[in-house]
C-alpha cells in the first residue's frame, strides 16, 4: 500500500497546527513514529518496503516547528506539548491501540504518551531516546553554549555537529536549517534536560507492561543503563557502524530487528 501524504490541522493547548502527515492503514494496529530534534516524519518512511513490516499500518507527522509542520506558537513546544500533540494526532485518526516507536526526542515524546496510555501501546521501540543525564550531548549545548540569538545558536549548533566525529552527525548537520525552526529549539531543549535531570525516565520506561527494545547504535554500547534495562527484560538492539542515527548510519540492519522484534511481539 502506497503512503498517503496528508496535512492535518488541529488546536492543542490553544495552539493552532497544521502537521504534516505519512499514512497508509489496513486492518492492523499501526505503527506510530515520533522522529527526533531536527529530523522528520520521513526517517522511517522505507518501513512499508520492507516484507517483515508491510503487514502493520503506519503514521508519522513532522512535529512542531519541525519539517514542514507549523505551529502559530513555536514557544510552547516542549515536551509535554509533544506528547498531547500525538494525543491529538491519535484521536483524529481514530487510533486505539498502536505500537510505538520514537527516536531521541520522538523517543522521550514517545515514553511520556506510553506511561499515559499504557493500555493502547502493544510495544515500544525506543532508538537512543532519552533516559538519563547523560543523553543530553545534543540539548544540553542550550546551556554548554548560552546566546540571546536563537538562529546564531542554530548554525553554531549545526556547525558543532558536523564537525564532531560520529556516524551519521554531517548528513544530519545537512538539513537541520530546513527541519527545525530556531524558535522552537530552546523550549525543546530546556525540557528534554530537565526531564531527564529530574525524573526517573528508566523507572518509567521498565514499569511499562508492554514488551520493549531499545535500540542504539554501538558507539554507545557502554550506556551505564543498559545493563539494568537488559536485566529487566528490555531486548537491547546495538546497530553496527552507527550512533545516533541508525536510520542513516545502517538502515537495514535497523529495520531488520525491528521487523524481528515486532514478528516476536506478534
Amino acid at each position: 500500500m502506497a503512503l498517503e501524504y496528508s496535512t492535518v490541522s488541529l488546536q492543542v493547548k490553544g495552539v493552532k497546527l497544521n502537521l504534516s502527515t505519512i499514512h497508509y492503514f489496513n486492518f492492523n494496529p499501526p505503527i506510530l513514529f515520533l522522529h527526533g530534534f531536527g529530523s522528520c516524519k520521513e526517517d522511517l518512511a522505507d518501513l512499508p518496503l520492507h516484507k517483515s513490516l508491510q503487514n502493520y499500518s503506519f503514521i508519522a507527522y513532522d512535529a512542531p516547528g519541525c519539517g514542514q509542520s507549523t505551529s502559530s506558537d513555536l514557544s510552547t513546544t516542549d515536551i509535554p506539548f509533544l506528547v498531547a500533540t500525538s494525543e491529538a494526532i491519535l484521536s483524529h485518526f481514530k487510533i486505539n491501540e498502536f505500537h510505538l516507536i520514537g527516536h531521541s526526542m520522538g523517543g522521550l515524546t514517545a515514553l511520556l504518551l506510553a506511561n499515559r496510555h499504557p493500555d493502547r501501546v502493544l510495544s515500544f521501540v525506543d532508538i537512543k531516546g532519552n533516559l538519563a543525564p547523560e543523553d543530553c550531548f545534543l540539548s544540553r549545548q542550550i546551556f554548554q553554549f548560552p546566546s540571546d540569538d536563537q538562529d546564531s545558536f542554530l548554525n553554531e549548533f549545526i556547525d558543532r555537529t558536523r564537525k564532531k566525529k560520529s556516524f551519521g552527525n554531517p548528513l544530519y548537520a545537512s538539513t537541520l536549517r530546513t527541519r527545525v525552526r530556531s524558535e522552537a529549539v530552546r523550549p525543546i531543549f530546556d525540557s528534554m534536560v530537565r526531564l531527564s535531570d529530574e525524573e526517573d525516565l528508566v523507572g518509567i520506561f521498565l514499569q511499562l507492561h508492554c514488551r520493549k527494545m531499545f535500540m542504539f547504535g554501538e558507539e554507545y554500547n557502554q550506556l551505564p543503563y543498559l545493563g539494568r534495562l537488559e536485566q529487566d527484560g528490555v531486548e537491547l538492539a546495538s546497530i553496527p557502524e552507527s550512533g545516533h542515527f541508525p536510520m542513516y548510519s545502517n538502515p537495514v540492519e535497523m529495520y531488520r530487528q525491528i521487523g524481528e522484534f515486532l514478528h516476536r511481539v506478534s
